[in-house]
């Protein structure tokens, strides 16, 4: 091995870390992640040769980790240009500008996932505060110290589910493999690791905040949704109305049905209300999925 090759797992893994300086976190985060776990499998298969000499073997499969930081940098980038979505056609007017989200793919995904949050921040408040009362509770009994390290555990998988639906629904890149941790650390020390990892309690925050965050999300979206939705039916419930086909449907002010022409203009009404929320969810998924990157990922990709 020449003077610079890692002699063991941990120095591999700082020079990789190191060879991927710049790179966005989240990226790096899956390369150290993935390089461990074959690093450890392949010293544990060969437990009859030096870590040293596992490691030189390795360099000719798995790569340098130069190589291997390179080899991350061109699958990054083909999977960006593959899973990214296909930008609206540019619009010359304003009302073009206007009326293309519509046809924006990212407004209706980042409307999705507004919708959704309701269901994910009630799920994840009320697994947050089950842990913490749990934990807090058992903690004068010796059982509350595994108790609260499962809690951690589980609030860790729930960041990585999140990460994965803002991935999927925001197009803002996030961790796909776990937080790496230090294996070969005893394990009090691997505690005292998790109990100042910022990243434990940025993620307790993010998951006790998802909930207002759905309700607002979920509140918003439906609220301009089914108002602009209501504003733009208005001319067809008026004639149905009108028609004798259905009762009780016409647009009415103070007990009065109204001149049904006016409907019109609360139909054009409606459509901007719609199209204004759906600019507004738009500006929304980026703005979540910034918050996300700041709880949830670290700020080196591992810890």
């Amino acid at each position: 091995m020449s003077p610079s090759s890692p002699r063991s797992i941990d120095q591999y893994l700082s020079q990789l870390r190191e060879a991927l300086r710049g790179e966005d976190p989240a990226l790096v985060q899956d390369a150290l992640y993935d390089a461990e776990e074959y690093l450890r499998a392949e010293v544990a298969q060969h437990s009859g040769k030096s870590e040293p000499d596992v490691l030189e073997l390795i360099a000719s499969t798995y790569g340098a980790p130069d190589e291997v930081a390179e080899a991350y940098r061109t699958t990054e980038k083909t999977v960006r240009d593959a899973t990214r979505p296909l930008a609206p056609r540019a619009r010359s007017t304003l009302l073009g500008q206007f009326f293309g989200v519509y046809t924006d793919s990212r407004a209706w995904a980042a409307l999705f996932y507004m919708l959704m949050s309701l269901v994910t921040g009630i799920c994840y408040f009320t697994i947050t505060v089950t842990g913490l009362s749990l934990s807090a509770g058992l903690a004068i009994l010796i059982i509350g110290i595994p108790v609260f390290l499962t809690f951690i555990g589980l609030t860790r998988v729930l960041s990585l589910v999140e990460g994965r639906i803002v991935e999927g629904l925001l197009g803002v890149r996030m961790p796909r493999r776990p937080l790496r941790s230090s294996s070969g650390a005893p394990f009090f020390e691997r505690i005292k690791e998790m109990l100042v990892d910022r990243r434990t309690w940025t993620t307790l925050i993010y998951l006790l905040t998802m909930l207002p965050l759905g309700i607002l999300y979920f509140t918003t979206a439906l609220v301009g949704l089914s108002v602009g939705l209501g504003a733009l039916l208005a001319p067809v419930f008026t004639m149905l109305s009108g028609l004798g086909l259905i009762t009780d449907a016409s647009v009415q002010i103070d007990g009065q049905p109204v001149w049904w022409p006016l409907t019109l203009l609360l139909a054009a009404g409606g459509i901007v209300v719609m199209t204004l929320t759906l600019h507004l969810v738009r500006a929304i998924g980026p703005l979540h999925g910034r918050y996300a990157r700041a709880l949830l990922l670290s700020r080196d990709g591992n810890g």
